[in-house]
């Protein structure tokens, strides 16, 4: 069994996942927590303005990126969504080709494996604006638990036996507004299950708000 062991950010090469739409074959222990009527509108509407309103600051990143290091602007991360599913989340690519396929935290000298401009892109969180997609699609929401690496064994058996797999994941969430890069892996998953219970769509406008005051001071990135 593979542990992540830490934070498991991304490193922009993952490979190897089940693959975009099948189960990691886990048992949930708690129900379905499918998105309110009002929490789903909600994002559709926010992600489709929030694209709109981004979409040259999205093409300049894109265009940098290009500019700057060799390869794709883009690139594919398999992560765990709502009941264990696979899904593929787009980010900004932030890291060299041919970076081991690990979480970032793994890496030796993680600083090194950087493009040019790909850590600005983590400290200001723009690395994340593609996946806006991915709320548009359904695949995930504005606010919920991040969503884990497929090779993330442990944090995923943890929060599927609190039943926060049930949830879908966020672009932002309680552990990612209490600590970001820095949290252990159970600290995390005990926010996550304390989002699970408070959540509404008043908390969620709180998350992002204070989602806001984070990206802005930089705060909570460790690569």
């Amino acid at each position: 069994v593979r542990r992540s062991g830490g934070t498991g950010l991304s490193n922009d090469t993952a490979y190897g996942a089940p693959g975009p739409g099948r189960n990691r074959g886990l048992v949930s222990a708690g129900p379905a927590c499918g998105a309110s009527p009002v929490k789903r509108v909600f994002d559709l509407v926010l992600a489709i303005f929030a694209t709109l309103v981004l979409a040259l600051p999205i093409g300049l990143i894109a265009l940098v990126i290009r500019l700057t290091s060799p390869g794709p602007a883009l690139y594919g991360s398999d992560r765990v969504g709502r009941g264990n599913r696979i899904f593929r989340m787009p980010k900004f690519r932030t890291m060299r080709l041919g970076t081991p396929a690990v979480a970032t935290h793994l890496l030796d000298d993680p600083h090194s494996y950087l493009t040019p401009v790909g850590g600005f892109l983590r400290r200001t969180s723009l690395d994340e604006l593609p996946q806006l997609w991915s709320i548009v699609r359904g695949h995930m929401s504005f606010v919920g638990p991040r969503p884990a690496l497929f090779s993330q064994d442990d944090l995923i058996e943890l929060r599927t036996r609190r039943g926060i797999d049930a949830l879908l994941p966020g672009l932002t969430g309680w552990a990612q507004v209490n600590g970001r890069d820095e949290l252990p892996i159970p600290d995390k998953v005990e926010l996550d299950a304390e989002y699970l219970a408070r959540r509404s769509f008043g908390f969620d406008l709180h998350i992002l708000w204070l989602t806001l005051m984070r990206v802005l001071r930089g705060d909570g990135v460790s690569h």
